[in-house]
């Protein structure tokens, strides 16, 4: 067939040939694998078929253990079943494959290969989890590109119904699945070709079917269970020649080279490393640039691991190896040597002309490895007595296993393009990028190359983009350090990130920013200025801020962003690169409407217009920073740490700086010192017009927005520009000043707080950030120091909860996030005594995610204790906490009950008996404290006494009743972790709940969850949920002692302050399932009103407010409380205002207008048992 090439990541090329073979895919969404599926789920929806004519049936399970679960049984009944996953979603997959493999089904795994959490959760990749799954039995298929990916991924499915062996096909997770790369599309014509069409018929005959029953996966008994087990040695046997032959096939199709090892470099090297995975492309370049200087060296590229063959390793080791390196990305701790090290030793054992052989590790978690750490290693082999088990890509200054880098040597291809773009996250920057590689690698003769890297933080946070064009293929898998062309797309990144290292010189710069030319010589840091003149930088300015907010697209910058790239770039003439652009922005935003691809236009053309060439003045030239003097009141690991990470210089930090914290602990509030200032606009207090409601506090998503009350000898310290007001609310506020102080560098700059302030007269307008910044961040700085004053009014009102101090801020959430401002309310009522069990998802990425710790303390040094275990055992973890919490506290009951026995002054029993009494109660339990430590300070003449004290004292920090809550998302609570939510609530043990229902799993990027309602697009629903909405909080009614409510803050803000309080004074367990705008929803009016679409999803009857609480039972009253009123607004209309539902219409016109008559069917059915339960 014709070559067609087309530009793509490598997740799409596995999802492409997984297609063509697969019958059913069973999946579950887990990073960066997801979009395998999602790709198969849209394919499937839009009708294209497979190489059997059919289109493939999608699943989405409620975990990969289940995934794996269908997997098993899909095959066992004879359908061709494909899953794809990565890390922990390949550990739970486990038991199956063994079962899969053992029953020599010919399931295929595409696994993008992922760290496992360990000391910290790792979303990036590694090989820890393929590694993990050696003994299963399946074939280990690796592929190092995204070519590789689309040409042995067809080698993987090919061979499994061959040989009856299950295969696991990986590569490196983002490296490989997220690149993007201009590859050679393999023709499904071709690939059905190559099936063994009788071992297919065979496979299907052996179907588990009542038409010729059979009994599968009996229990045996120690008589034949051994035997049976080696009974299918015959089928491993012959699994090296089938994939080899299977690859002779591929080359012959795309004329590229597949065999088990593929060996490259010199025929005679006497230095060869062996390798899997993405870095062997990059030793490939190193090869080529020490070949150049006559070295003779080479590589083995591993492709089949498992079964690992002799006999194709050594036809193709050079007879002339003296010395042999492996490199591993992984580590297996207390063993010999990472698992190919161990395997390359054990081939050659006992011979005498062997090869020395090392090993080292390297790319645990993305770590980028780089051509100059490959020489390092070449280096090594040099050395009289080379280093084994050494690491590259580290400053290893504990242990000393790091290779020193003696030379950094440049291997790209002459001619290659290399361009960086400095975003931030949800500008749009990254997705253009994505356009522009599609553009010119669809379009030219040109390679082309994509990598984006991201901090953690959800969009607000920083991407780089690395992009790569060139007339030869590209194989450097490596983030650019040269560039030709660097674009900064946020204006205050030029004070956080050394935006020009590496920009060449006589390259190109392009800063969208407000200043014009004298605002620049004044603002830019000197040692910018400087290298902009010495390095002869070509640079320009663009508004691209200014001009997307007059054109209506907010803060999305990335179009008049990309033209501007390609008018300055020159890769192909503008007026192509214009029609290209404008076909890319129908495609990728033609569901949302007419109007915003005609803003899209505009800003392609703005882009191009608006650009401005900057003089660079001679004076830059002896430009100098000026000297900042160490702020002492940054902690050392804020400093030393933290700030390191937080400019992007994290690699370079060594090992050494992570001793005291090896078991992955961070101090908390880390987030307050990171000051991004990446709002545009912030809200500036009108004092005049405010009503002192404290609204805008309880609703801001950062806690960047805050009440003070402060006092006449406060007010005295106060810079000039502190203005306040007098604080109203009786009598305990008298002689108190009030001001609402906003942090203009935390602030997100969503618009929530200005847009639900319910003054007459709004107290709060949105400003551009520079103009608030000189007079408002001293402001802030002195508000830090102002005393909480939360005994003024009691803390469990709307009004009184927000002068206590939010002990969750600053956090990397989105800008307007539906679920920071209920977990940052549970902080202030509850986060002096607060232990947190968060479930993985968006919360515990914005809740901790390195080095950013928003969870912080008050000024008594007291504050949540927070961790993350995994994703599914989450309830069951915060569970364990609780268990040792009582079981700490019951022991401490027991020496104070001995205590109280013995011979001591009565005035001394008071505080103990007080608290035995009340030691299950916040408030007394509190107060008996203060006693009992003052009673332990005084001491006692009683020996026994003494030391029964002493063993108090030991356990103080149990004294006070601590508060357990367990926070998720509903792809944890209504889908991987229900079964460990639902025995938890069942168990009766008093912890506490919050579930933050997105509706989606928003994390991974939307993927449909169980709490999808009816007719909502989402990956997995590409056409729409089929199904209704699961009503979690009703099913835990059915227990009758579980504590449930159901709340949404911008509807009702006094009902989610009283469902908190009551949920937490429960003695028992409570849920509290809390409504989250998301920005996957695609909130038309935007997520500067999360809180008015919370409002509008209650009024239409979108979602229902209530509150069940069994004590009432006790009391002869109805438990259940329907607080909503009976919905009066258009619940169409509602739908329609997010794209989630309205893209429905776009693309499925004619089953739109069913899903959603049933969508408001079912809430209608649901109101309507909400209302007959109040009225029992």
């Amino acid at each position: 067939m014709a070559r067609v090439m087309k530009t793509m990541d490598g997740n799409t090329a596995a999802a492409h040939v997984a297609y063509a073979f697969t019958e059913v895919a069973a999946i579950y969404p887990i990073t960066p694998s997801s979009s395998m599926a999602e790709l198969a789920d849209a394919w499937a929806a839009n009708g294209r078929k497979n190489i059997f004519g059919r289109p493939v049936d999608v699943i989405e399970m409620q975990s990969e253990g289940g995934a794996a679960g269908a997997v098993h049984g899909s095959l066992v009944a004879g359908a061709l079943t494909t899953t794809f996953t990565a890390s922990q979603g390949l550990l739970l997959m486990i038991p199956n494959m063994y079962k899969i493999a053992g029953e020599l089904l010919p399931g295929v795994f595409h696994v993008s290969a992922r760290a496992i959490a360990a000391h910290a959760l790792s979303i990036f990749g590694d090989h820890s989890d393929v590694m993990a799954t050696r003994q299963t039995g399946f074939a280990l298929l690796a592929s190092g590109s995204v070519q590789e990916v689309m040409d042995l991924g067809s080698v993987a499915h090919l061979s499994a119904i061959k040989s009856r062996i299950p295969f696991l096909h990986f590569f490196d997770g983002f490296r490989t699945s997220s690149e993007v790369q201009k590859i050679e599309v393999m023709d499904y014509d071709d690939l059905k070709e190559l099936v063994d069409y009788k071992a297919l018929k065979e496979f299907r005959d052996r179907a588990l079917n009542p038409e010729h029953p059979k009994t599968m996966g009996t229990a045996q008994n120690p008589d034949i269970f051994f035997q049976a087990k080696e009974a299918s040695n015959r089928f491993y046997d012959a699994v090296p020649e089938i994939v080899a032959d299977y690859m002779k096939e591929i080359s012959k199709i795309t004329g590229r080279e597949y065999k088990p090892f593929v060996y490259y470099g010199d025929p005679e090297a006497e230095h060869v490393i062996v390798a899997m995975g993405s870095v062997t492309d990059t030793i490939e370049e190193t090869v080529d640039y020490l070949m150049k200087k006559g070295e003779k060296v080479g590589v083995i590229k591993v492709h089949l691991y498992r079964p690992f063959s002799a006999k194709h390793f050594f036809e193709v080791l050079p007879n002339s190896v003296k010395r042999i390196s492996t490199l591993d990305r992984t580590k297996e701790p207390g063993s010999l040597g990472e698992p190919l090290y161990e395997d390359v030793k054990t081939l050659f054992y006992g011979d005498k002309n062997a090869p020395e052989v090392y090993g080292g590790r390297y790319g645990l978690g993305s770590k980028d490895t780089t051509p100059s750490q490959i020489k390092a290693v070449y280096d090594n082999l040099k050395l009289s007595t080379p280093k084994d088990h050494f690491t590259i890509g580290i400053v290893d200054d504990v242990t000393n296993t790091s290779l020193e880098i003696k030379e950094k040597i440049n291997t790209a291809p002459e001619g290659t393009i290399r361009c960086k773009f400095w975003g931030l996250g949800s500008d749009g920057t990254v997705g253009a990028n994505k356009d522009a590689i599609k553009i010119i690698g669809d379009h030219t003769d040109m390679y082309a190359q994509g990598y984006f890297a991201y901090d953690s933080k959800k969009s607000g946070g920083v991407t780089i983009s690395h992009l790569r064009f060139g007339k030869k293929p590209i194989k450097s898998t490596y983030l650019i350090d040269e560039a030709d062309y660097v674009a900064c797309h946020k204006q205050s990144y030029v004070y956080q990130y050394e935006l020009l290292e590496g920009l060449k010189k006589g390259g190109t710069f392009v800063l969208n920013t407000s200043w014009d030319s004298e605002e620049l010589d004044r603002n830019l840091p000197g040692n910018m200025k400087k290298y902009l003149a010495d390095n002869n930088i070509d640079f320009y300015t663009i508004d691209a801020t200014k001009i997307a907010m007059e054109i209506g697209l907010g803060t999305r910058i990335n179009t008049i962003m990309q033209s501007a790239f390609f008018k300055l770039a020159n890769v192909i003439p503008i007026e192509e690169a214009i029609k290209y652009l404008k076909e890319a922005i129908v495609k990728s935003y033609g569901t949302k409407g007419e109007k915003v691809v005609q803003m899209n236009y505009k800003a392609v053309d703005s882009g191009i217009d608006a650009l401005k060439k900057i003089d660079i003045p001679e004076s830059w030239a002896k430009a100098q920073d000026e000297k900042k003097e160490e702020d002492s009141e940054r902690p050392e690991f804020v400093r030393k740490v933290a700030d390191v990470m937080n400019r992007q210089q994290g690699d370079k930090l060594p090992v050494s700086a992570f001793l005291g914290r090896e078991n992955g602990e961070f101090p908390n509030g880390t987030a307050a010192f990171e000051k991004r200032g990446i709002a545009v606009l912030i809200p500036e207090w009108q004092p005049d017009n405010c009503i002192q409601c404290n609204q805008c506090s309880l609703v801001c998503p950062h806690a960047a927005i805050r009440p003070f009350l402060i006092n006449e000898e406060e007010e005295k310290k106060a810079p000039v520009a502190f203005e306040s007001i007098k604080a109203l609310g009786g009598k305990s506020f008298e002689g108190l000043k009030y001001r609402i102080q906003v942090s203009p560098l935390d602030c997100t700059g969503c618009g929530n707080c200005a847009d639900i302030c319910p003054a007459p007269k709004n107290a709060l307008l949105m400003k551009p950030l520079e103009s608030q910044v000189e007079k408002e961040v001293p402001n802030w700085e002195f508000s830090t120091t102002i005393s909480e004053k939360k005994d003024v009014m009691n803390v469990e009102t709307l009004k009184g909860s927000q002068f206590s101090k939010p002990l969750l801020e600053f956090s990397g959430a989105c800008a307007g996030c539906g679920e920071t401002p209920y977990a940052q309310l549970v902080t202030q009522l509850f986060g002096d005594r607060m232990l947190i069990a968060n479930a993985t998802g968006c919360s515990s990425i914005w809740g901790a995610s390195a080095p950013s710790t928003p969870y912080c303390m008050n000024g008594e040094g007291k504050g949540p204790a927070w961790a993350n275990s995994l994703f599914e055992d989450n309830a069951e973890y915060g569970f364990g906490m609780a268990m040792a919490v009582n079981h700490g506290r019951n022991k401490l009951a027991k020496i104070i009950e001995e205590l109280l026995e013995q011979d001591i002054p009565e005035d001394m029993k008071e505080p103990f008996e007080a608290w035995l009494k009340g030691k299950d109660d916040a408030k007394a339990s509190k107060a008996a404290t203060m006693g009992i430590l003052n009673a332990i300070s005084k001491g006692c003449k009683n020996e026994r006494a003494s030391t029964l004290l002493k063993e108090i004292e030991e356990r103080k920090d149990l004294l006070i009743k601590k508060s357990v809550w367990i926070f998720g998302g509903d792809g944890w609570g209504y889908d991987i972790g229900y079964g460990g939510l639902d025995h938890v609530l069942a168990s009766g043990e008093d912890v506490n709940v919050l579930l933050f229902d997105t509706e989606v799993y928003s994390n991974t990027g939307g993927q449909s969850s169980k709490s999808t309602p009816t007719g909502a697009v989402a990956k997995f629903a590409a056409s729409g949920k089929k199904t209704k909405k699961k009503d979690l909080g009703r099913m835990a009614m059915t227990y009758g002692y579980i504590y449930v409510a159901q709340v949404a803050m911008g509807a009702d803000k006094n009902q989610v302050v009283k469902a908190i309080i009551e949920a937490e004074k429960y003695p028992g367990p409570s849920l509290i399932i809390a409504y989250s705008p998301c920005i996957n929803h695609g909130i038309k009016i935007g997520m500067g009103k999360t809180q008015e679409q919370e409002k509008r999803a209650v009024a239409s009857g979108y979602w229902h407010l209530y509150r069940y609480n069994p004590l009432l039972k006790e009391q002869g009253k109805n438990p259940f409380i329907l607080d909503s009123k009976e919905p009066k607004e258009s619940f169409i209309d509602f739908l329609m205002s997010e794209v989630r539902y309205s893209a429905l219409k776009s693309t499925f016109p004619d089953i739109a207008d069913e899903l959603f008559k049933k969508a408001e069917s079912d809430a209608k059915e649901r109101y309507e048992i909400y209302r007959k339960l109040a009225s029992e």
